[in-house]
């Protein structure tokens, strides 16, 4: 659609545009935004509103910022019902399962694992999640790497290679030819539809040498660094993370002193609500825990300690099946111990900030017109209502996608 919009009749607009007022998250009440080109015109009282050739009437609901899912694997075939069934019976999860996955993922056709990725799209997208990261990793053959990534970068400008999720069961015996295949040919061939790379620093998957070794090969073709750590217990990945000047490190379920710390000690400028965040995020994912009954990860003590953190759903066929982030800001506030504005931020800024993007998670004039409209007068409605069905209105790139 061409011409102008303006959405109006805003209850609370949640901004992330910290200027001094309206606290953590930039709030502006009985305020109006304009939307040109896809973008962001203006931002000010409903009362100044220009003229526009369009009108939305959000009815007094708050309006917020479109999620940023910054960790998602939708790429796959496959359930794995069964095994959630057994955890909830007393089993404990080793991400074993993963391989589950890799092997219905090879057995797939292009169309099916679109279709998939189509779905969980769309579902996110009627939960208010405009930006997801999309993961490969199920396929662990340099063809079917390479086939997910270039379905991923259909749906997501941000994609990110995961060819070290597991070592596959050809390559049980043989790991380090494993890590051989994914710095070489494998990576040769996924780079081009890849904007990152990431692996799974854990017991049972990669060790700190291979890790790093993987991840120094993805930064010399020019990919980003994600990293997978500390999920299952304590382990080097997060400050390796940190040491590679990683985006984001992801779970940060078992953390030590040292592992905040090393968070903690980089910080630059931002329009964040202390006004500085770290250069390498902790992306946190209640999801996994409330699907693998683990314990959730201290948000309170990051925070506290300065720790730029962002929430996503880990939305995949085993351990979080959940493409809802209003779900994991409601089990960020009970669970994690933070408060809605810090969920909501995470949730938005934060996501943003672990994609290294300025144009989402804000609504401020240049940024991506993505946002969404509540059938509720505040954000904290989010945590407030678990469960509930909040969301009216979704825009995408100043765009009304359709109605959940």
């Amino acid at each position: 659609m061409r011409g102008s919009l303006l959405v109006d009749n805003i209850g609370e607009l949640v901004t992330n545009d910290i200027g001094g007022e309206g606290g953590p998250l930039g709030i502006r009440r009985h305020a109006a935004v304009l939307v040109e080109d896809g973008q962001v015109a203006w931002v000010g009282p409903a009362r100044d509103a220009p003229a526009a050739d369009r009108r939305i009437d959000a009815e007094g609901g708050a309006v917020l910022p479109g999620f940023v899912d910054s960790h998602a694997h939708l790429v796959f075939a496959g359930d794995r019902a069964a095994e959630f069934a057994a955890r909830m019976a007393g089993e404990p999860y080793t991400g074993g399962g993963i391989r589950t996955t890799v092997g219905a993922t090879r057995a797939a056709s292009d169309d099916e694992l679109r279709d998939t990725v189509r779905r969980l799209r769309a579902e996110a997208m009627r939960q208010g999640s405009t930006t997801i990261e999309i993961k490969s990793g199920y396929g662990l053959t340099v063809a079917d790497e390479a086939r997910s990534l270039r379905i991923a970068a259909e749906f997501s400008e941000d994609t990110t290679f995961l060819g070290a999720h597991v070592v596959p069961a050809e390559y049980a015996d043989r790991p380090d030819d494993y890590v051989g295949m994914v710095c070489g040919p494998m990576l040769a061939a996924a780079a081009p539809y890849a904007r990152w790379i990431d692996v799974f620093c854990e017991r049972g998957a990669f060790d700190v040498d291979h890790a790093r070794a993987i991840l120094a090969c993805g930064q010399a073709v020019g990919l980003g660094v994600r990293v997978h750590a500390n999920q299952l217990g304590p382990g080097p990945g997060v400050r390796l993370g940190v040491e590679l000047g990683a985006a984001s490190v992801d779970h940060c379920t078992h953390l030590t002193d040292a592992d905040i710390d090393a968070l903690a000690s980089h910080r630059v400028d931002c329009m964040c609500p202390d006004g500085v965040h770290t250069t390498t995020v902790a992306t946190l994912l209640p999801g996994a825990e409330f699907s693998t009954r683990s314990p959730y990860p201290d948000a309170r003590r990051l925070l506290d300690a300065g720790v730029t953190v962002a929430l996503a759903t880990d939305c995949n066929p085993g351990s979080s099946y959940t493409s809802s982030m209003p779900f994991c800001i409601a089990l960020a506030v009970r669970e994690m111990r933070m408060t809605p504005a810090e969920a909501v931020w995470a949730a938005t800024a934060g996501g943003a900030a672990a994609l290294r993007r300025t144009d989402v998670g804000r609504l401020a004039r240049g940024a991506r017109a993505d946002l969404m409209i509540l059938d509720a007068p505040s954000h904290l409605h989010l945590a407030y209502r678990p469960g509930v069905p909040l969301i009216r209105q979704v825009l995408h790139n100043g765009v009304p996608q359709c109605r959940p």
